[in-house]
């Protein structure tokens, strides 16, 4: 680690945190490590992610089993959830090794009516894995049911995963699916990786979940060990808190190239556990290489390695950023199973970063009010929304100043063209306005970065780009998915003009094109 103009204020920290036995008491579930109220919702009651590598031992045997019978009929599993009940299962399906034999895997997270046509058009030997904690989500109900028809209504097509006697644990039951997986309540959707969310898909596309688990536990010994060479991710936790507080919190991943979707993961953990009370760590994944020396002082890195993938382009970066004096850390994976055991890590780090910062990071309590507007905007109906002129976007560009980010926020179905339109968005703007862009998928980053859109430092300016005509896609006994991505749009920009962020919309490519320069 080489903390450069950090390297004070890190020591510091962590001699802090030996004296308040910090690690300690995270390991003896003790809550007022983040808040003085050891009532405090979500906090006592959300720290069973610390047991996981122990407690799903249990589970491994019947989950190999189910996946080796389900594998003989199966081509796909089309995993339908949002953020932590999707995310991680799709990156290790990414990035991991899997045995030969086993089905696809295909994420749904988007309610754009051409993504769920996609989905819904797989072949028949599909199994449909409905995940979400509290079994009322918005995006995961809708895809429950629109598939549910397609499907004829063919329960052995379906399994659930989700928390004890939710309302899609009571209706799976109902509709006879084939399996009904209960994962335990006091585990929080983004640090549940290595819990049923992530091991359920994780083990029908044919990832070694007993080894993921070793890797888990392995990795949860180093981070109980007191802190030293040994407890990384505790150190991570204290560096990019402090980055965080000392202005450098645009936190920038450095990725092996196998590593890429990795920083999805990174990216919603992060992002909504710490962007709370005007505080927060902006995590930029996926980004555009840049000059060394365009880099702004309110960056920190982290480069992951994966062994055997190392990336010349990022090790003559990260070369040249410890000569210029930027704070940078590097961890190296030695294997692609040890991707279990970085996830492990990152959560510890990402619960020291949150003590680190004075915030709760297993609560996110401005994500409801985008969901309070998406349902106020599906029973009034779409508001009259003004979409960006020349003038309009000029006049918002001018508002963004140094140690300012931009959001990019894209209601578009996800394909590699439009990939490649946002990062050549997110370039130009980075070009004409020398700050930081971020890009995401909406309603994906309202269950990542969207809380810290909101809840974090009121540094961010958003562009939202909607679909001119997403069409329409019928749901039985709810609004179709054209009229809900319109709508939890909507929510969204309400949401950031209540709290006085920045925020523009537009419907043009063309324009935006036109008046970006690409």
């Amino acid at each position: 680690m080489d903390a450069g103009p950090l390297a004070d204020r890190l020591q510091a920290r962590l001699g802090l945190m030996r004296q308040d036995r910090i690690v300690e008491r995270i390991w003896e579930r003790d809550p007022t490590v983040w808040a003085p109220d050891p009532a405090t919702p979500e906090l006592a009651d959300r720290l069973g992610w610390l047991s996981l590598p122990e407690t799903m031992q249990q589970h491994v045997t019947d989950l190999t089993d189910f996946a080796a019978d389900a594998r003989a009929c199966l081509e796909r599993v089309v995993l339908c959830g949002m953020g932590g009940s999707s995310l991680a299962p799709a990156v290790m399906w990414r990035i991991v090794e899997k045995q030969d034999g086993h089905p696809s895997l295909h994420l749904l997270d988007s309610t754009h009516p051409a993504a769920v046509l996609a989905a819904s058009s797989a072949p028949a030997a599909t199994l449909y894995v409905i995940a979400s904690k509290s079994g009322t989500t918005i995006e995961t109900r809708s895809f429950e049911r629109y598939l549910w028809d397609a499907s004829g209504c063919d329960g052995s097509r379906f399994i659930a995963v989700t928390d004890p006697d939710t309302p899609l644990a009571r209706e799976a039951e109902k509709r006879g699916y084939a399996r009904v997986f209960i994962n335990p309540p006091d585990v929080g959707g983004r640090f549940s990786a290595l819990s049923l969310f992530g091991l359920v898909p994780a083990a029908l596309v044919g990832i070694d979940i007993a080894g993921l688990l070793r890797r888990g536990a392995a990795s949860a010994g180093r981070c109980a060990e007191q802190l030293g060479e040994g407890n990384v991710y505790a150190g991570v936790g204290a560096f990019i808190g402090e980055a965080a507080l000392a202005g450098r919190d645009k936190l920038t991943f450095l990725l092996s190239p196998s590593l890429a979707s990795f920083g999805l993961w990174l990216e919603q953990l992060i992002a909504e556990s710490t962007g709370k009370q005007e505080r927060g760590i902006l995590p930029v994944v996926g980004e555009r290489r840049a000059a060394p020396d365009q880099y702004g002082d309110d960056r920190a890195f982290v480069r992951i390695i994966l062994r055997g993938d190392e990336d010349t382009t990022n090790e003559v970066l990260a070369r040249r950023l410890t000569g210029l004096g930027l704070p940078l850390l590097e961890i190296e994976l030695a294997d692609r199973l040890e991707l279990a055991g970085a996830m492990f890590g990152w959560e510890f780090a990402t619960a020291i970063a949150g003590y680190v910062l004075g915030v709760n990071p297993f609560d996110q309590p401005d994500v409801a009010e985008s969901k309070t507007n998406t349902a106020r905007a599906l029973t009034l109906g779409a508001r009259r929304s003004v979409d960006a002129d020349a003038e309009t976007l000029h006049r918002w560009e001018r508002g963004v100043g140094k140690g300012d980010y931009v959001g990019v926020m894209a209601y578009l179905p996800p394909s590699p063209e439009t990939d490649a339109r946002l990062e050549a968005v997110a370039v130009r703007l980075r070009e004409r306005l020398g700050v930081v862009v971020t890009t995401g998928y909406g309603p994906r980053y309202l269950h990542s970065t969207g809380q810290l859109h909101k809840g974090g430092p009121p540094i961010g300016h958003f562009l939202q780009i909607v679909d001119s005509a997403p069409g329409d896609l019928p749901v039985p006994g709810m609004s179709g998915f054209g009229v809900l991505i319109s709508a939890q749009a909507d929510g969204d920009l309400l949401a950031l003009e209540t709290r006085g962020r920045p925020v523009v919309r537009v419907r043009d490519w063309e324009l935006l094109a036109t008046e970006l320069g690409i």
